[in-house]
This record gives structure tokens, C-alpha cells and sequence, in this order.
């Protein structure tokens, strides 16, 4: 089997931002408490970026430069949790809330113990 090459992403003509403009951007968008993950759509529905990787950029990366990384499924599962909570409180009859609660509680320690250990 022959081997592939990984062509360079070239970056558009019509594309008018440079490297610089687009970290700010990220970096305003973090600033109203955004995930990376909703950063991108934004960033390609409200300003025209494709993708970030044009620019050799990760937007993780750079929010993790400025300690403002939050890790998506951590908060995902962490949301979750909280309407499981809610809907269980109110519904105690509801067994398979319950089930999931416990589920859900137990892949949100799974999650924080693997960070943790990832970190280190």
C-alpha cells in the first residue's frame, strides 16, 4: 500500500483574518463563557472561519493557555446530572431515573478521576 501524503490545508483568498485577529476572537468568545466546541460553531457561522486549523491553531490549546479550558464532557455529564437530580426530586416513582442517576453520577467520577490522573 502506498502511503499518503497529508496535504497542507491552504488557507482561502477571501478569508481577510489573520493569525492574531482570530485568537482575540476566540479568546472574546471564551470571555462569555463558551465551550471550544461552540467557540467553532461560531467562529464558522458568525465570522466566516472554517476551521481554526488554517491558522495551525486549536482553540483548546489556546484556551488552555489563558486557563479557560473547561473539558466538554466533564460538563456535559456535569448538566446532565443536574436535570437527573431535578426530575428524580420531583418524581420518586420514576425508577429509571433513578438508574440513570447513579449511572450518570458514576461516568462523572470516571471522567474527574481520568483528568486527574491525566493531569499528573
Amino acid at each position: 500500500m502506498p502511503k499518503t501524503k497529508k496535504t497542507k490545508i491552504e488557507k482561502p483568498v477571501w478569508l481577510k483574518y489573520t493569525k492574531d485577529k482570530v485568537k482575540e476572537i476566540i479568546l472574546k468568545l471564551a470571555e462569555k463563557e463558551l465551550t471550544a466546541e461552540k467557540i467553532g460553531l461560531t467562529l464558522r457561522d458568525q465570522y466566516g472561519i472554517p476551521k481554526v486549523k488554517l491558522y495551525n491553531l486549536k482553540i483548546s490549546e489556546i484556551l488552555k493557555q489563558k486557563n479557560k479550558f473547561k473539558e466538554p464532557t466533564e460538563l456535559n455529564l456535569q448538566k446532565k446530572l443536574t436535570k437527573l437530580a431535578e426530575h428524580y426530586k420531583k418524581n420518586k416513582q420514576d425508577k429509571k431515573s433513578e438508574r440513570a442517576l447513579i449511572i450518570t453520577k458514576t461516568k462523572l467520577k470516571k471522567i474527574k478521576d481520568y483528568l486527574i490522573k491525566k493531569e499528573k
